[in-house]
């Protein structure tokens, strides 16, 4: 268990927290122990005292046992008269070690045109490899590098999905505010995580574009554990507001960038996190109106940790 877990946890309200639960920590202290001579890479983004939460429009750094579902994104298209989209998604994440993980995901999409009809579609699945090559406790830094592929043919194209498959190497970081000065003390629990992506469609006539995220957290279990404790009640304890910039630009195109602006929160629990943003188009290309997005993520290592939550080998 890291020195997040240790210090934060037991300052927050949990509803397990009765004395059948205390008696089954009792119990459960040799898998702790245990759990202390692991390799460094821990589950659901903990490196150090810093906790990088699973973020709804980019992804975070970490190589975890973890489960997002629900997602739920409801928007306008840049069409014009517009359609209402809302995709139902999914994203399955599993540790085969404890450094090497594999994910993944599915949509399902539903336009709504403005006449009254609906179409309705899977997006193509996608696999994501990963390897958390850069752990460094001191300093809040995650580090990792991995492969994006979005297997074309497999979705509807009536709703977009592509014919091709695109592959996207992909470069994942996250970094820690907690080497500020002590006089900007409040400025501590900021933190940054962001990817940053080459996609490479196979077919040579298929544009390329640079996929880049980045979320700028701000965190007051780390307020309140690591920092100063302010008095903040314990429901407020366990947000993260955040705003994410999610952009594609292409290459060696005319095309202008497309994206949105995220302004939201997260709420993390021991073993599950609810996050809700909006979703503001950076352009008309973007979209017509601002939308929404609305996540479920449940940590599976702290669900399952004997069984479906530990890596592989």
């Amino acid at each position: 268990m890291s020195a997040w877990a240790m210090a934060a946890w037991p300052r927050l309200e949990d509803p397990w927290n009765d004395m059948h639960s205390r008696l089954a920590m009792l119990g459960a202290l040799p898998s702790a122990l245990a759990l202390l001579a692991a390799p460094p890479a821990l589950a659901h983004g903990i490196v150090g005292d810093r906790f990088f939460p699973a973020t709804l429009a980019t992804d975070d750094p970490a190589v975890a046992d973890e489960l997002t579902l629900p997602q739920v994104d409801v928007s306008k298209t840049p069409d014009d008269p517009p359609a209402t989209e809302v995709d139902l998604s999914g994203e399955w994440s599993k540790r085969i070690t404890p450094n090497f993980g594999v994910s993944l995901d599915g949509a399902w999409t539903d336009l709504e045109t403005p006449g009254g009809g609906h179409v309705g579609g899977f997006q193509n699945l996608g696999t994501t490899f990963k390897y958390q090559a850069l752990t460094d406790a001191p300093h809040e830094l995650m580090v990792s590098v991995g492969l994006e592929a979005e297997w074309g043919g497999t979705g509807a194209e009536r709703v977009g999905a592509e014919r091709t498959t695109t592959l996207t190497p992909t470069l994942y970081f996250g970094k820690g505010a907690n080497e500020l000065p002590d006089s900007l003390w409040w400025a501590k629990p900021l933190a940054l995580t962001g990817v940053i992506g080459y996609a490479v469609p196979l077919a040579h006539d298929a544009p390329r574009a640079l996929e880049s995220g980045f979320a700028l957290e701000y965190s007051f279990r780390y307020l309140s554990a690591h920092v100063r404790d302010v008095g903040l009640p314990a429901f407020v304890n366990q947000l993260t507001p955040l705003v994410e910039v999610q952009l594609e630009t292409p290459i060696a195109d005319r095309q202008p960038s497309t994206g949105t602006i995220n302004p939201g929160v997260i709420w993390s629990g021991r073993r599950v996190q609810f996050g809700l943003e909006a979703m503001a188009p950076i352009n008309r290309a973007s979209g017509r109106t601002v939308g929404a997005v609305f996540q479920v993520h449940w940590f599976l290592d702290d669900i399952f940790p004997q069984g479906l939550g530990r890596p592989i080998w």
